[in-house]
């Protein structure tokens, strides 16, 4: 293991959930980071999401190609952490039952529902910062201290 992988880990923490259900024409992401930001969560992410959108704005594998996404879509899977500005990814199937999915920009608009289980881990804070490698700013996980 080298130097920076052993920094990109850290020890257990008990983990604290927030059930959320998001309604109709409310923004996914938005909401979410509503929630993190009211409760002071630092260490953030997605559990578990089900229901379904109208409209999805999504950067796709190659890290430029942006594609909006209008119609009825279930969503098959929401993933990733929510605090430091959030980092999600989404898969969404049409109505026959093709998914597709990739990084979520926005406007993730509730159709019926959304169903969101929050995360928290408690004694780590996410942050974001560049990363020479990738040329992004990434996650880094750092012990809570107070």
């Amino acid at each position: 293991m080298t130097e920076a992988e052993a920094t990109d880990r850290v020890d257990a923490y008990p983990v604290t959930c927030f059930p959320v259900r998001l309604r109709p024409g409310e923004e996914i992401k938005s909401e979410l980071l509503n929630v993190v930001k009211k409760e002071g969560l630092q260490g953030a992410f997605v559990m578990s999401c089900v229901g379904s959108v109208t409209k999805a704005v999504l950067r796709m594998s190659d890290s430029t190609t942006v594609k909006t996404f209008e119609g009825h879509f279930e969503i098959v899977s929401l993933v990733g952490t929510l605090s430091a500005g959030g980092h999600l990814h989404i898969s969404l199937s049409d109505v026959d039952g093709h998914v597709f999915g990739g990084h979520v920009m926005g406007d993730l608009v509730v159709f019926t529902t959304a169903e969101v289980v929050i995360g928290n881990a408690g004694g780590v804070v996410f942050t974001r910062e560049p990363d020479s490698q990738t040329g992004y700013n990434e996650l880094v996980i750092n012990p809570y201290t107070t």
